[in-house]
């Protein structure tokens, strides 16, 4: 049983929660206002929200009897009968009840003002699933729950404001992350076509979702070296590294262009991401 938990967590996944919160302590480190405490209580709750999520992701897919092959898979647990809906509902709780002790810890360093930015972050863990992706909204919320608000949370706990370079961070964590939504569409576009699920790429087609990919890899590096303003000199060298693998990526995804194959371009991409975070993580110690 407890395998079956583990499958429906989608461990995989807990590194595009974690890499915000990394690289925003990495930057409160290098311009000397880190705070450990508050930082762990800060991957705490980010890996309990992206758990959840994935708890809440397999409940409703099952609900709504989605056929989508990318959700089929063995890490789908209600809908292969390995966990009851009704057992799954209470894990989402148990696990959002988990995130929001952690959250409620950071309440000392951050003020009651977190309340609010914990319960958007709860409440649109719901309506990503039910509703905004369905509406080509998806890429957005990226964009900020993956973005501007655990970037931007973990530097102020931190630092008790905010700087420029966070919001420059922010937003290039938030595009970098992105990336693997956008293949995650590209791959399903047909499919999400014929479910009614409009994403941007199936709205505006196979060629702006490759565009799309590319696009935000090379957004994220300018929006990272932007930092370099601020003092962050290195910020404009290192991850400038990224963009080779990202690129190649890109092409290989291009060339497949659809079907399960396009399942390696998924491992790529988080390696990708993951590679962007370790580039920005050691710029930013360099600088320190």
């Amino acid at each position: 049983m407890l395998r079956y938990w583990f499958l429906a967590a989608r461990p995989k996944t807990l590194t595009a929660a974690l890499i915000p919160v990394a690289t925003a302590t990495a930057l409160a480190h290098a311009e000397g206002v880190a705070r450990w405490e508050p930082a762990l209580l800060c991957f705490l709750f980010a890996a309990l929200m992206q758990v959840a999520a994935n708890f809440i992701n397999d409940l409703f897919d099952y609900l709504k009897g989605s056929d989508r092959e990318d959700r089929l898979g063995p890490e789908r647990a209600v809908a292969q009968g390995w966990i009851s809906p009704r057992a799954m509902r209470f894990g989402i709780a148990f696990t959002l009840m988990l995130a929001c002790g952690a959250g409620s810890g950071l309440l000392c360093y951050g003020g009651p003002e977190l309340i609010a930015v914990g319960a958007a972050c709860v409440v649109f863990a719901f309506l990503y699933t039910t509703v905004l992706s369905y509406r080509g909204m998806g890429d957005l919320l990226v964009w900020v729950f993956f973005g501007f608000v655990p970037v931007l949370g973990t530097y102020y706990v931190q630092a008790g404001t905010l700087s420029g370079s966070a919001w420059w961070l922010a937003a290039a964590v938030g595009l970098v992350t992105d990336t693997l939504l956008v293949l995650n569409n590209y791959r399903d576009r047909e499919q999400d076509a014929l479910s009614g699920k409009r994403t941007l790429v199936v709205r505006f087609g196979e060629r702006f979702g490759s565009l799309f990919y590319l696009l935000q890899g090379v957004a994220a590096v300018l929006c990272g070296a932007l930092t370099a303003f601020y003092g962050h000199t290195w910020m404009a060298v290192l991850p400038i590294l990224y963009l080779l693998p990202h690129y190649l990526t890109w092409r290989k995804m291009v060339e497949i262009r659809r079907g399960r194959e396009l399942n390696r371009i998924l491992a790529f991409t988080s390696r990708n991401m993951l590679t962007f975070a370790v580039l920005v993580v050691l710029a930013l110690w360099v600088a320190a």
